[in-house]
């Protein structure tokens, strides 16, 4: 059976080292200027491209260079030029989108792998074929498409890799032509400086008209004392076509997607020949790295060896905070199993990350503390070998003097080490098991 790479983001060199050591075959990264993450991007220049790539191939990894603005002419006369010393460190491939730019790389490198980004949106075969014929090496395929369609690609161009995600963020327009940011803020998506508008809350606010009869604040805030409203909203021009949306005291959220999940196919991907399984989450956090590469690599040994499916993955990622999950497009669903009308914020899930492991000798180890925690918590090792779930019955500063608890971000404790600990506590994250009450 064919083993597909598995995928993961690397925002910052700290994420790459984690994505790498939890088990992901390659990670991609953002060019400076030319990528939809501008603002969330450590490699802001070619020399931390060319120690990322460097270090990427060091360990025998893939290193792919995300370059799918969507770019006006003024991006299009200094693309060639920044992107040059670039290729020059030699990423493995170029995520790309605009059809111009594919282009102008073709006859400028014509030897340089290119892979279709998501933003161009290719969700059927035709498309795919296209692409195919103008050299290009990997499509990632649209987030819309179900098991079905993607399986009928794999079948009608078997030359071609394709790129399928199967976890983190969904955007609530087509695999993330959004107009919303640059509506609301005047900071176009589609260059990189997306606000996640989608994601707010927004208050009802006391207005009146003025002599044009447009609308304008009476007050400067949102309407005092809002009790909780259940709205059904009703397009004029589609009579019956009801919208649910929900209000609390934090405002409504009627465009918030939830976050992808699809560990539960992986299987099935990998037995119809999907190249590639892809993580989202460039700005997010490294133990959300760690997670969910480490979940993901274990989905996907389990599938090769013909193991069946694991449900305690599920519960693993259910550790995440996150906007409640969904299997996306790869089943069809009712809308409603997309959207997440009632909670803008994210779910905080079953784990918190409490601290990283700093040293250990043969009684203790050594936490710098992100979160409180205390004696008597259920606790759990997040290693690149495996995780130990434990509970510790003491704590003490570094001074050996006994603490009630680790007040949060900035102390040192110590805490009894626990049997079974790995040889290497590199990228090692403990986490609080929360209590359901919580």
């Amino acid at each position: 059976m064919n083993t597909p790479e598995l995928l993961a983001p690397a925002g910052t060199p700290e994420h790459l080292e984690t994505a790498f050591a939890y088990g992901a075959d390659a990670v991609y990264a953002g060019q400076p200027r030319y990528s939809l993450r501008v603002r969330n991007n450590s490699f802001k220049d070619v020399a931390a491209l060319g120690s990322g790539i460097a270090r990427a191939h060091e360990l025998g990894k893939q290193f792919y260079l995300v370059s799918n603005i969507a770019p006006h002419n003024n991006k299009v006369r200094s693309y060639l030029k920044d992107l040059e010393p670039v290729l020059e460190q030699k990423p493995d491939a170029l995520i790309m989108s605009d059809p111009g730019l594919i282009m102008l790389v073709r006859e400028k490198w014509p030897d340089q792998p290119i892979h279709l980004s998501v933003q161009a949106n290719a969700v059927n075969w035709a498309t795919v074929e296209f692409w195919r014929r103008q050299g290009i090496s990997r499509v990632i395929l649209s987030r819309e498409l179900a098991l079905d369609e993607i399986r009928e690609i794999r079948d009608r161009v078997p030359d071609m890799e394709l790129e399928v995600f199967v976890h983190g963020a969904l955007c609530m327009a087509y695999s993330g032509r959004c107009l919303l940011s640059g509506y609301m803020n005047h900071r176009d998506a589609n260059q990189g400086a997306c606000t996640n508008a989608c994601r707010w809350n927004y208050k009802e606010v006391q207005h009146s008209h003025d002599q044009t009869g447009d609308l304008i604040a009476t007050c400067s805030g949102g309407v005092q004392d809002v009790e909780p409203k259940e709205l059904l909203l009703e397009e004029p021009n589609r009579p019956g076509g009801f919208i649910p949306a929900y209000e609390d005291e934090h405002g409504t959220y009627i465009m918030n997607s939830k976050d992808l999940r699809a560990v539960q196919h992986v299987a099935e991907l990998t037995k119809m020949g999907v190249h590639s399984l892809k993580i989202e989450g460039r700005t997010k956090s490294t133990y959300y790295v760690a997670r969910t590469t480490q979940v993901y690599r274990r989905a996907i040994d389990e599938a090769v060896h013909g193991k069946p499916f694991d449900m305690n993955l599920m519960d693993e990622l259910e550790a995440l905070s996150n906007r409640g999950y969904t299997e996306g497009f790869l089943r069809r669903h009712v809308p409603r199993e997309y959207q997440t009308y009632e909670q803008g914020s994210s779910f905080l899930g079953t784990q918190q990350v409490v601290g990283t492991i700093t040293d250990a000798d043969d009684r203790w180890l050594t936490i710098d503390v992100k979160n409180k925690f205390a004696p008597g918590d259920q606790l759990e090792l997040i290693n690149p070998a495996g995780n130990i779930r434990f509970s510790a019955d003491i704590m003490e500063n570094r001074n050996g003097e006994t603490m009630e608890y680790a007040p949060g971000s900035g102390h040192i404790v110590r805490i009894p080490k626990p049997e079974h600990l790995p040889k290497s506590l590199d990228f090692t994250y403990l986490t609080r098991i929360l209590p359901a009450s919580e």
